[in-house]
């Protein structure tokens, strides 16, 4: 992305560092918040796996990041915080990037990267770039500094991860929140994204991928789940919705 051929000169691979050591800080600080949370709540957990892949086969060049939780989730409160705490760590690092990348990113005219990579946006990303490039034309278009698109990465990532099914993230607050309604929420969740593969083909994967690594909408019972939240945790889980409603991306991709 930063122009280095590696293959001509392998010293340019410092090149890469801009957008890795963002990207894998964000990831770092989404699995950490989890794992702390876990540790609060004396919740056994592992340390962060990070999952490498080959760039010619996922171009950011990771799968992505998982903790393991090691015991068993007893209270809703629990529940709540250590799923929020990743997606609210990630997306504040994410916010950063962007803040420190924008400014760095070109414009471009379209015409001039017309059968490239097209990124879509989200509300928070509509907003930086209104207030960055305010004066921008309809004939242009910006290309991303790599600290910047590590940034659109961690925000479509928080968006992905907050998605109210099963196990995910989004799945764990949507369970502490709304208890046994839980599991309808997530099937329209899951109907709504492969109804999004409309638009997007990228929604019929992560639809495929969900289904085939989640197995159920449902999220496994916890003992107090009729007991009520406190209005702390609730907020939380306003926070956690609002950050969806930031980040989701319609169109994520488009080539």
């Amino acid at each position: 992305m930063a122009g280095a051929n590696l293959l001509v000169n392998p010293s340019d691979i410092w090149r890469g560092f801009p957008f890795s050591l963002t990207l894998m800080l964000i990831l770092t600080f989404h699995e950490f918040g989890h794992f702390f949370y876990a540790k609060k709540h004396n919740v056994q957990a592992t340390l962060p796996y990070f999952i490498p892949a080959p760039p010619f086969i996922v171009m950011i060049g990771t799968f992505g990041a998982f903790i393991k939780i090691l015991s068993p989730i007893y209270r809703k409160d629990a529940l709540l915080q250590i799923g929020a705490s990743g997606p609210i760590a990630g997306f504040i690092i994410a916010f950063f990037a962007l803040l420190v990348g924008l400014p760095l990113s070109s414009i471009v005219e379209k015409i001039d990267v017309s059968g490239g990579l097209t990124l879509g946006d989200s509300l928070l990303m509509k907003g930086l770039v209104f207030i960055f490039y305010s004066d921008l034309s309809p004939s242009q278009d910006i290309l991303l500094h790599p600290i910047a698109f590590a940034g659109w990465i961690g925000l479509l990532v928080t968006m992905l991860n907050l998605l109210p099914i099963g196990q995910l993230d989004g799945g764990h607050i949507a369970y502490a929140m709304l208890g046994e309604s839980h599991d309808l929420i997530a099937k329209i969740a899951l109907i709504a994204t492969i109804s999004l593969s409309f638009l997007s083909l990228n929604w019929l994967i992560w639809s495929i991928l969900i289904i085939l690594v989640m197995r159920t909408t449902k999220h496994p019972p916890i003992h107090d789940i009729k007991v009520p939240l406190s209005k702390q945790n609730q907020f939380i889980g306003y926070i956690c919705i609002i950050i969806f409603i930031l980040c989701f991306i319609p169109t994520p991709i488009k080539f």
